[in-house]
Protein backbone atom coordinates (compact mmCIF):
# COMPACT_ATOMS: atom_id res chain seq x y z
CA UNK A 1 0.00 0.00 0.00
CA UNK A 2 1.16 3.73 -0.14
CA UNK A 3 2.85 5.31 2.11
CA UNK A 4 4.04 9.17 2.32
CA UNK A 5 7.16 9.79 4.45
CA UNK A 6 8.28 13.19 4.84
CA UNK A 7 11.74 14.35 6.26
CA UNK A 8 13.39 18.40 6.78
CA UNK A 9 11.30 19.99 9.32
CA UNK A 10 13.05 21.37 12.51
CA UNK A 11 13.97 24.84 14.26
CA UNK A 12 14.69 27.63 12.26
CA UNK A 13 15.31 31.27 13.28
CA UNK A 14 13.04 34.02 11.53
CA UNK A 15 14.20 34.94 8.39
CA UNK A 16 15.82 31.31 7.86
CA UNK A 17 14.90 28.82 5.36
CA UNK A 18 14.18 25.04 4.89
CA UNK A 19 13.13 22.46 2.23
CA UNK A 20 10.74 19.86 3.38
CA UNK A 21 10.79 16.38 1.30
CA UNK A 22 8.20 14.13 0.95
CA UNK A 23 8.30 10.85 -0.97
CA UNK A 24 5.86 8.39 -1.79
CA UNK A 25 6.21 4.46 -1.86
CA UNK A 26 4.35 1.50 -3.40
CA UNK A 27 3.46 0.06 -6.76
CA UNK A 28 2.60 3.61 -7.83
CA UNK A 29 1.37 3.98 -11.49
CA UNK A 30 0.49 7.80 -11.21
CA UNK A 31 -0.08 10.77 -8.71
CA UNK A 32 -2.87 13.03 -9.93
CA UNK A 33 -2.40 15.91 -6.84
CA UNK A 34 0.22 16.69 -4.44
CA UNK A 35 0.62 19.03 -1.48
CA UNK A 36 1.40 20.63 1.70
CA UNK A 37 -0.95 21.31 4.35
CA UNK A 38 -0.07 22.33 8.21
CA UNK A 39 -1.62 22.58 11.40
CA UNK A 40 -0.45 25.21 14.10
CA UNK A 41 -1.30 24.65 17.93
CA UNK A 42 -5.39 25.99 18.29
CA UNK A 43 -5.35 26.48 14.85
CA UNK A 44 -7.45 24.22 11.97
CA UNK A 45 -5.68 22.50 9.22
CA UNK A 46 -4.79 24.81 6.29
CA UNK A 47 -3.74 24.22 2.76
CA UNK A 48 -0.26 25.76 2.25
CA UNK A 49 0.56 24.75 -1.61
CA UNK A 50 -0.92 22.60 -3.72
CA UNK A 51 0.35 21.12 -6.99
CA UNK A 52 -1.01 18.61 -9.67
CA UNK A 53 0.99 16.22 -12.27
CA UNK A 54 1.40 18.42 -14.98
CA UNK A 55 2.94 21.39 -12.60
CA UNK A 56 -0.45 24.07 -12.15
CA UNK A 57 0.58 24.83 -8.31
CA UNK A 58 -1.86 27.12 -5.75
CA UNK A 59 -0.48 28.79 -2.74
CA UNK A 60 -2.30 29.98 0.44
CA UNK A 61 -1.84 34.22 0.29
CA UNK A 62 -0.07 33.69 3.38
CA UNK A 63 3.25 32.17 1.89
CA UNK A 64 3.35 33.30 -1.85
CA UNK A 65 6.27 34.60 -2.50
CA UNK A 66 7.99 32.99 0.01
CA UNK A 67 7.13 29.22 -0.26
CA UNK A 68 7.72 27.59 -3.80
CA UNK A 69 6.40 23.67 -4.83
CA UNK A 70 8.24 21.63 -7.10
CA UNK A 71 7.53 17.62 -7.77
CA UNK A 72 9.71 15.06 -9.07
CA UNK A 73 7.33 12.49 -10.49
CA UNK A 74 9.57 9.77 -11.62
CA UNK A 75 10.51 9.75 -7.83
CA UNK A 76 7.28 10.16 -6.69
CA UNK A 77 7.98 12.99 -4.56
CA UNK A 78 7.03 16.61 -3.63
CA UNK A 79 9.25 19.42 -2.18
CA UNK A 80 8.14 22.41 -0.14
CA UNK A 81 11.09 25.07 -0.47
CA UNK A 82 10.06 27.45 2.35
CA UNK A 83 12.35 30.73 2.43
CA UNK A 84 12.18 34.20 4.98
CA UNK A 85 9.86 32.08 7.54
CA UNK A 86 8.24 33.79 9.84
CA UNK A 87 7.16 32.88 13.36
CA UNK A 88 3.54 32.17 12.22
CA UNK A 89 4.34 29.36 9.79
CA UNK A 90 4.95 27.43 12.91
CA UNK A 91 3.27 24.54 12.44
CA UNK A 92 3.30 20.52 11.94
CA UNK A 93 3.26 20.76 8.56
CA UNK A 94 1.75 17.28 6.61
CA UNK A 95 2.29 15.73 2.94
CA UNK A 96 -0.63 14.73 1.12
CA UNK A 97 -0.95 12.76 -1.99
CA UNK A 98 -4.43 12.38 -3.75
CA UNK A 99 -5.89 10.70 -6.88
CA UNK A 100 -3.32 7.89 -6.10
CA UNK A 101 -3.41 5.30 -8.76
CA UNK A 102 -1.49 1.61 -7.90
CA UNK A 103 -1.03 -1.08 -9.67
CA UNK A 104 -3.48 -3.34 -8.11
CA UNK A 105 -7.52 -2.34 -9.05
CA UNK A 106 -8.81 0.57 -10.28
CA UNK A 107 -9.17 2.70 -7.13
CA UNK A 108 -7.78 6.03 -6.75
CA UNK A 109 -6.27 6.97 -3.34
CA UNK A 110 -5.83 9.91 -0.65
CA UNK A 111 -2.99 9.36 1.23
CA UNK A 112 -1.63 11.29 4.08
CA UNK A 113 2.00 11.55 5.69
CA UNK A 114 2.44 11.45 9.81
CA UNK A 115 3.51 15.24 9.86
CA UNK A 116 7.14 17.02 10.38
CA UNK A 117 7.19 20.01 13.09
CA UNK A 118 8.57 23.36 11.85
CA UNK A 119 9.35 25.51 14.78
CA UNK A 120 10.39 29.47 13.58
CA UNK A 121 11.81 31.04 16.52
CA UNK A 122 14.48 33.27 17.62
Amino acid sequence: QVQLVESGGGLVQPGGSLRLSCAASGSILSINDMGWYRQAPGKQRELVAHITRGGSRNYADSVKGRFAINRDNRKNTVYLQMNSLKPEDTAVYYCNADSVQISAGNKLYNVWGQGTQVTVSS
